[in-house]
């Protein structure tokens, strides 16, 4: 029922499109459409139109940039997420996601900064709380982690990642109990916390 309506809502984008051919908005939503039916050549095909009719898209280079994430190119997802931020300086989304890059790296001095850029531009932006906070414990920090995935939680109290996180600093703090009840409330939330985690939980008798 869902790729009926989306199969729907292309034909419509497509009429749109044939009146007004060089409407960047549509072909940026004809992009996202296909991203739904998983014709990721199609979207980028769509997004990159979009970028051609209007330069200053940010969306559709952050679109490219979780395509090119998806197929493993981190490189790509950068540079199409820099080009976002240079066309929207104070847009949070793609400063979050070059720091998730940079994390993924393993330059965590830089994914921190582009992650405080981020949060600095949008203060709710739960994923770059988050995100931060996974900096903040690979930097050694355990405190900026809590403080980080505490605040992610605080605006989206399901997010499995964050609890993970806290539950991980917990245990680095050997706050045993503190850390289980992270862990539980992580998998509560559907995240599939690691076995060794729980399994090192049963050998401190927690």
């Amino acid at each position: 029922m869902i790729q009926k309506s989306t199969e729907e809502k292309i034909k419509e984008l497509k009429d749109r499109l044939a009146q007004n051919p060089d409407c960047a908005v549509t072909h940026y939503n004809l992009g996202v459409h296909h991203i739904v039916l998983r014709d990721f050549e199609a979207a980028k095909n769509y997004f990159r139109e979009a970028i051609r009719k209007n330069p200053e898209l940010a969306e559709a280079y952050i679109q490219l940039g979780g395509i090119a994430m998806n197929e493993g190119d981190l490189d790509g997802c950068f540079s199409f997420n820099e080009m976002a931020s240079k066309v929207r300086h104070r847009f949070a989304v793609p400063h979050g996601n070059m720091g998730f890059v940079h994390l993924q790296k393993g330059d965590v001095d830089k994914a921190i900064s582009s992650l405080k850029r981020a949060v600095s531009f949008d203060p709710k932006f739960v994923q770059a709380h988050a995100t931060l906070g996974s900096a903040y414990l690979m930097q050694g920090d355990v405190e900026g982690c809590i403080v980080q995935s505490q605040k992610a939680v605080e605006l989206q109290p399901t997010f499995g990642p964050a609890y993970n996180n806290m539950g991980l600093a917990y245990l680095e703090k050997k706050d045993f109990e503190k850390a289980r009840e992270c862990f539980e409330k992580a998998r509560s939330t559907g995240y599939e916390v690691a076995g060794e985690v729980w399994q090192e939980l049963e050998d401190a008798g927690v």
